[in-house]
């Protein structure tokens, strides 16, 4: 460890004691910073941590490098390499016992004086001191002293000793001139360590290479050439691990194969002044180039690499800044985690410094959050369920579970799978349900687009809106004539069923959305709608029957009582006071009531801009009152408004379109909720908006969510229901039957055909007559085999099962199994391929269960294989071909049905 600069060393088995040595040594002791003693000496290292200078020692001048002695006793005992070469033991503020009186003033004398480079006692054997010197051409650079030895030296060269030592004025009682072992000759030593495992083993870093020394044949030694020669430092985590440097590059070496560096880290501009492994943290490296306020750290994610793996190990490299000063060197504390102290290198100012460890952050598919930090492990425990609850991946998994967005029947009722408490999910799927209605009527009564024109949204309906006609109708129980224009028109009677107000065919009638709206107890919203429909004795009623409900408002009865005094006269106090009194209502239907009765003719601003209230209700309303000029301007700007806020109540206008990708898109980038917007977007959309990347993108992105969360059969009944829905998704066969004699498949020309879920159709298995058969292999045209029962060439359709028992044995060829088509499915012998058409084998077999035989084991007659093993083994591949055939979209409920029932 050189001084040349100042440098620090961190006591072995005292944890809040290091030594700092430059000129001098100076022994500190760390500690909080209201535990310090307030006495000159006292540096303040960090806001918590005070530094108190317990001892300086000034004996020892010319240091070159110092280490401190790895055992408890002596304690404090340092060695000193010096310019000249000796190595020096002293010591620092302790009380002088036995057992360090010895050794303290101690030198160790070279043969020929140059400067000491380094220093390492052996970690096991303490009272070896390894030096290592600068080079002299009849001299070792690698000296061994042993501490405990004394000087004795020979008769023969104790005079010449004698003169030696007097000539440097030493007191040849304290002097030992005679290493253990001398190593290195005629070389530099520049560094050294002591191998963890094993202690007879001493690396050093010599002029041109690393060499390896083994103390027990010192005549030998493992090296490898290289300039990376400078603080050569053991891992202490991995014996095998070694760092040094040579100017501005780090080299990794494992001793396992020395040949080469395994890593080589980053060259930094600046030369290196020292490199150090973390002690308390694996695989962490810090070094410091010189004249820099930077620690550089490179963090080993692994194991060295094993023999033989040409693979480098992960590092992941960051820098820390402890000061703004020069450095001039850093230890790492022995025991607190990620600890060092630095020194300036200008004025001796150090620095209490924790190297904060990267956060690992992992959260689960399940939202569970947990992250790791040093050796710690946390994991995020909310402290109620209601924060996890609102979270969308929460309810993405629940709503997954009740199978949300696959009721394709009753569509509205998707939105009581997701909990029934949204009321944008409500609306979107009532709206998606009127849409299918409609859609399933005009299938049968008109042509054209027809069908496209309802996913299309209301928007693009009243564009191609013609042949409006303007009425005027009078009050419902009264003969006074309205002065309220309404427009008829067949695309504004289909935006109204769209809206959920009208019912099938030509009823008009919003009679059934009354009764609907009463059952549901929404009082206001059903008179808001009688009335609109010219309804006030209707809407009286209902406001009446709200009020005497159990629970109900009797604040409705008031309502009504104000709207039994409806006059049109537009000077009347009734009209004045509606007008200036309705915006206190909290309802918002109650006080779009009165804006309308108070409105003049085409201007309902009062209704139209009321955000609270409905937007169905708000675009059936204008889709009555509104004329040709402006009913569109309107449907467009609530459209933009809609898009712009991501609410899905505006689907109804925007339909399954571009427009309504826009609208979804921006739901999406607001709640995250990507499976509604899969499924939604599969109810009705064309091919080219189904093509559109963004919807391609939820789609992909929820059936990742299943794979995560290991919903793999809610996965599958996804693709299932997305091959219903869009069969462009559908993907081609994969199972074919192939020839026995060329390898090529027999049905091969189904891949060049788009893929209609009856794969095998084309070859006669559809029972149809019509169809061709195919007897022979396209490839090569050899025969295909012949049935075992009925002896025909497979490919041959068949439409009953010939076999001994009587008629009503015969196979069944009811719908379900017409639609299956098993009969004609190719089964086999899994040990001979001896099989026939599936029909023909079943027919076999449930003659042989007819019989009183059933502890008779019946045996193929190819391979004298059991029947019942035969037909076990024809079950399992049955089972096999259903699972691909579902994968691939060819199977159908009645199928599945039909075939447990041949096995129960």
């Amino acid at each position: 460890m050189s001084c040349s600069k100042p440098d620090i060393l961190w006591s072995p088995h005292h944890p809040d004691r290091y030594v700092i040595c430059d000129s001098e040594l100076g022994l500190y002791r760390i500690g909080p910073v209201g535990a310090a003693e307030s006495k000159a000496g006292t540096l303040p290292l960090s806001s918590e941590t005070a530094a108190t200078l317990l001892a300086i020692n000034s004996d020892t001048p010319y240091m070159k490098c110092v280490a401190w002695y790895p055992k408890h006793e002596p304690e404090c005992l340092l060695a000193v390499g010096q310019a000249n070469g000796r190595v020096v033991l002293t010591s620092l503020g302790q009380s002088h016992n036995s057992a360090c009186k010895d050794l303290v003033g101690k030198e160790f004398v070279p043969k020929h004086a140059r400067q000491c480079n380094t220093l390492a006692w052996n970690p096991v054997d303490s009272n070896l001191l390894a030096a290592g010197l600068d080079k002299h051409r009849a001299d070792f650079s690698v000296l061994i002293w042993d501490i405990s030895s004394k000087y004795s030296p020979e008769a023969s060269v104790a005079t010449a000793e004698k003169i030696r030592l007097s000539s440097l004025d030493l007191d040849s009682s304290t002097v030992v001139t005679k290493p253990m072992y001398e190593l290195g000759q005629n070389d530099a030593c520049l560094s050294l360590c002591w191998l963890l495992r094993d202690p007879k083993l001493l690396l050093a870093g010599m002029h041109r290479n690393l060499a390896i020394f083994d103390l027990r044949n010192t005549s030998q030694k493992t090296f490898v050439n290289t300039k990376a020669i400078q603080g050569v430092t053991v891992d202490p985590h991995f014996p095998d691990r070694v760092a040094s440097f040579f100017e501005g590059q780090v080299a990794i070496w494992d001793l396992r194969k020395f040949e080469k560096p395994v890593l080589t880290l980053t060259e930094q501009p600046k030369p290196l002044t020292k490199v150090a492994w973390c002690p308390t943290r694996t695989g962490l490296l810090a070094t410091l180039t010189r004249d820099s306020n930077i620690i550089r750290l490179y963090d080993m994610q692994h194991t060295p690499t094993p023999i033989g793996d040409e693979t480098e190990p992960t590092i992941i490299e960051r820098s820390v800044q402890p000061c703004d000063t020069q450095i001039g060197s850093f230890a790492w504390h022995p025991s607190s985690q990620n600890r060092m102290v630095v020194v300036s290198a200008a004025n001796r100012a150090m620095t209490d410094f924790t190297v904060f460890e990267r956060i690992s952050l992992a959260w689960s598919s399940t939202t569970s959050l947990m992250w790791a930090c040093g050796r710690y492990l946390y994991e995020c425990a909310e402290d109620g369920a209601a924060g996890m609850e609102a979270d969308i991946a929460t309810k993405m998994r629940q709503r997954a579970q009740s199978r949300y967005g696959h009721d394709t029947g009753q569509v509205w009722k998707n939105h009581v799978l997701a909990g029934g408490s949204d009321p944008q999910l409500k609306s979107l799927w009532y709206d998606l349900s009127y849409m299918k209605q409609c859609a399933e009527d005009l299938e049968l009564k008109l042509q054209g687009n027809k069908q496209a024109l309802v996913y299309s949204g209301i928007k693009n309906i009243v564009k191609t809106s013609s042949g409006t006609t303007e009425t005027r109708r009078c009050w419902s129980g009264s003969d006074r004539q309205a002065d309220v224009p309404r427009f008829h028109s067949e695309e504004r009677s289909l935006a109204l069923r769209l809206c959920g107000w009208t019912g099938r065919g030509s009823d008009q009638d919003v009679e059934p959305l009354l009764r609907t709206l009463e059952q549901e107890r929404e009082w206001e919203r059903a008179a808001a709608v009688a009335l609109f429909n010219m309804d006030i004795r209707r809407a009286i009623q209902i406001l009446n029957k709200g009020a005497s409900a159990d629970k109900g408002d009797l604040n409705l009865n008031v309502v009504a009582m104000a709207l039994s005094g409806y006059t049109d006269e537009k000077a009347s106090l009734w009209r004045e006071m509606c007008s200036s009194l309705r915006l206190q209502l909290q309802n918002p239907y109650l006080c779009v009531m009165f804006a309308f009765l108070t409105s003049e003719p085409g201007a309902y601003d009062g209704v139209l801009n009321e955000s609270s209230v409905a937007v169905r209700d708000r675009v059936a309303f204008a889709c009555m009152f509104l004329n040709d000029t402006q009913l569109p301007r309107y449907i467009d700007k609530l459209s933009g408004e809609m898009k712009e806020a991501g609410n899905l109540e505006g689907l109804l206008l925007t339909g399954l379109t571009k427009d309504g990708v826009d609208l979804m898109e921006s739901y999406v980038d607001r709640t995250g909720d990507v499976q509604t917007a899969s499924f939604c977007m599969l109810k009705g959309s064309t091919g080219e908006v189904l093509k559109d990347p963004r919807v391609q993108c939820w789609i992909e992105n929820y059936r990742n969510l299943l794979d995560a969360w290991r919903f793999w059969h809610k996965r599958a009944e996804f693709d299932i229901h997305r091959g219903k829905l869009d069969p462009s998704s559908k993907p081609l066969a994969q199972v074919f039957v192939s020839c026995n004699f060329c390898g090529k498949s027999i049905s091969y020309s189904c891949a060049a055909m788009p893929h209609q879920g009856r794969g095998f159709s084309q070859y006669g298995v559809s029972g149809s007559p019509t169809k061709s058969k195919v007897t022979s292999c396209p490839g090569c045209r050899k025969p295909l085999p012949r049935c075992a029962l009925c002896l025909m060439n497979m490919g041959t359709p068949v439409s009953n099962s010939p076999g001994p028992g009587k008629s009503e044995e015969k196979m069944d060829l009811t719908r379900e199994n017409k639609l299956a088509q098993f009969n004609n499915w190719f089964t086999w012998c899994h040990n001979c391929r001896h099989g026939g058409h599936a029909g023909h084998i079943l027919s076999w077999f449930s003659f042989c269960r007819t019989k009183e035989h059933d502890s008779v084991e019946y045996e193929c007659s190819l391979c004298d294989r059991g029947m019942m093993m035969m037909m076990l083994m024809m079950m399992v591949s049955v089972f096999c071909v259903c699972v691909v055939l579902e994968m691939v979209h060819v199977f159908t409920d009645q199928t599945c049905a039909g075939l447990v029932q041949l096995f129960i």
